[in-house]
C-alpha cells in the first residue's frame, strides 16, 4: 500500500506489527515519488474549497523525511502538514489563475517543500532556498485534467512530492536558491499568472491563522467539482423515490469547467479508462443515480462496461449556464430530474459531505481508509488497517510518526 524508505533510522515497529523487509524499502526520493502515485490515484484525497489537491504531494514528501530522519514525532508531522495546507492555500487563492496551469502540481511542489524543511527542521534561510529549488518542479498544465486517455492525471502527485524531497535535501546540504523566484520580473506570478497575484492576501496573518482547517474530505473518488452534484443526484433520488427506470433525463447546469467535464459529450458518456470516468460528469452522475452511491468499484474496468449506467448516461443532458462558471470556491451543481410520466425535481448540491457545513464522522472516514486498502496489490490484513486507523486517530501522541507507515507497510 506505501513504499517505505530504506535509509530509515526509525524505532523498530512493535512486535504486534509485520515489519517491512529490506527488500521492500527505497530510498527517500523514490518513496516520496510511489506514495504520492498512491495517494492521488483513486482520486480520494482531500481538497480546498477552491479546488486542487496539495496533501497527495506534501503528505508523502513528509512521511519520507520523517523516516529518513527518524525520531520525528506524530505532533511534529501534524505541524509540517498544518504548514503545507496554509502555505498552500494562501498560494491558490490569490493568483490570477485561468484553469490554465495545473495548481495542485505548480503550486504544490511549494507546499510540499514547506512541510519537507519543516521535518529536516531547516532554518528560515535554507527553507527558502528550499522553495527556489523547488521552482525547477513547478510545472503541469490543466491539459493533463481535461485531456482522456494516459496516466499522468493519477500521477501527477508522485512527481510534485519526489521534487520537493530533492528541494529540501539539497538546501539541507547547502545548495542555494533564488531569492526573487516568485516576484521577480522572470518569477512565479509574473510567468504563470500574469502578474496578477495578491501579495497582501497572501501575508495576513502569516503565522496566526492557519488555513487548513478549511480543508474538504472526499466522500466519493471522483473530481473534487463532480461532488455537488452526485450528492444532489442521491439525494433527490431518495427524497422523491425514485428508481432508475423512471429517469427521463437528468438535466444538469454546467459552468466553464464543468462543461469540460461533458466534452466530448459521447466519449465522457461512455469513458473508457477509470481516470476518465472520475472526471466525467454524465458518467458520475449516472452512477449516483442508479447505485444510490459512489464507489471505489464503480470505476473498475468492468464498471465502465454496466449497461445499467451507460443507458443513464445517454440520459445526462448538460444544460449550460454561465451563473454555476467556477470563479473562486467550487460551485454548487444544479440539476434536473425529468421523470417519464412528466414530473420535475430540481436539487442544488448543497451542504455536501466532508465539507465543513457537513463534516463526515471518523467512521466515514475510517470506512473510507479500509476502500483504499483494499485496492492494494497485495492484500493487508483487516487487524493491520484497523491499527493503522487507531494510530491516525491518535497521530499527536505518536513518538515517531513512521509508526503508521509501518503499521500497513
Amino acid at each position: 500500500m506505501s513504499a517505505h524508505s530504506s535509509t530509515s533510522r526509525a524505532k523498530p515497529a512493535a512486535p504486534r506489527r509485520a515489519p517491512c523487509s529490506d527488500s521492500a524499502g527505497a530510498p527517500a526520493l523514490q518513496a516520496a515519488f510511489a506514495n504520492g502515485v498512491l495517494a492521488h490515484r483513486l482520486d480520494f484525497d482531500d481538497r480546498t474549497p477552491w479546488g486542487a489537491h496539495g496533501d497527495s504531494s506534501a503528505v508523502p514528501a513528509a512521511l519520507a523525511l520523517c523516516e529518513r530522519a527518524g525520531g520525528i514525532s506524530g505532533k511534529e508531522l501534524i505541524v509540517a502538514i498544518a504548514i503545507a495546507q496554509d502555505l498552500f492555500i494562501r498560494l491558490r487563492c490569490n493568483v490570477g489563475w485561468r484553469k490554465d496551469w495545473n495548481l495542485s502540481s505548480v503550486v504544490g511542489v511549494f507546499s510540499a517543500t514547506a512541510a519537507a524543511a519543516r521535518v529536516l527542521g531547516l532554518d528560515r534561510d535554507r527553507t527558502a532556498h528550499a522553495l527556489g529549488i523547488a521552482s525547477m518542479q513547478s510545472a503541469g498544465t490543466m491539459e493533463l485534467i481535461f485531456g482522456t486517455g494516459g496516466d499522468l492525471r493519477g500521477a501527477y502527485a508522485g512527481f510534485t512530492a519526489q521534487g520537493a524531497v530533492l528541494a529540501a535535501l539539497l538546501a539541507q546540504k547547502g545548495i542555494t536558491g533564488i531569492s526573487s523566484l516568485f516576484e521577480g520580473k522572470a518569477g512565479v506570478f509574473n510567468v504563470y499568472f500574469g502578474g496578477a497575484y495578491e501579495r497582501g492576501a497572501m501575508l495576513k496573518d502569516l503565522g496566526t491563522a492557519f488555513l487548513g482547517a478549511s480543508m474538504l474530505y472526499k466522500p466519493w473518488p471522483t473530481v473534487g467539482i463532480a461532488h455537488t452534484y452526485i450528492h444532489a443526484t442521491i439525494e433527490a433520488m431518495r427524497a422523491h423515490a425514485l428508481r432508475p427506470s423512471d429517469i427521463e433525463q437528468i438535466r444538469v447546469s454546467v459552468g466553464d469547467f464543468q462543461l469540460r467535464m461533458c466534452t466530448p459529450l459521447e466519449e465522457r458518456r461512455s469513458p473508457r479508462a477509470p481516470v476518465d470516468a472520475k472526471f466525467s460528469l454524465p458518467f458520475c452522475i449516472a452512477v449516483a443515480a442508479v447505485r444510490g452511491d459512489v464507489g471505489i468499484s464503480d470505476f473498475a474496468p468492468a464498471a465502465l462496461r454496466d449497461p445499467d449506467v451507460l443507458a443513464m448516461a445517454q440520459r445526462i443532458v448538460p444544460v449550460p449556464d454561465d451563473s454555476v462558471d467556477w470563479t473562486h470556491e467550487s460551485p454548487e451543481g444544479r440539476i434536473e430530474i425529468v421523470t417519464r410520466d412528466g414530473r420535475s425535481f430540481v436539487r442544488v448540491g448543497n451542504q455536501v459531505p466532508g465539507s465543513p457545513e457537513a463534516p463526515l464522522a471518523w467512521d466515514r472516514i475510517a470506512r473510507k481508509f479500509a476502500a483504499c486498502a483494499s485496492c492494494a496489490a497485495t492484500p493487508i490484513a483487516t487487524e493491520r488497517v484497523a491499527a493503522a486507523v487507531a494510530m491516525a486517530r491518535d497521530l499527536e501522541r505518536l513518538d515517531d510518526a513512521t509508526d503508521l507507515i509501518r503499521a500497513i507497510a
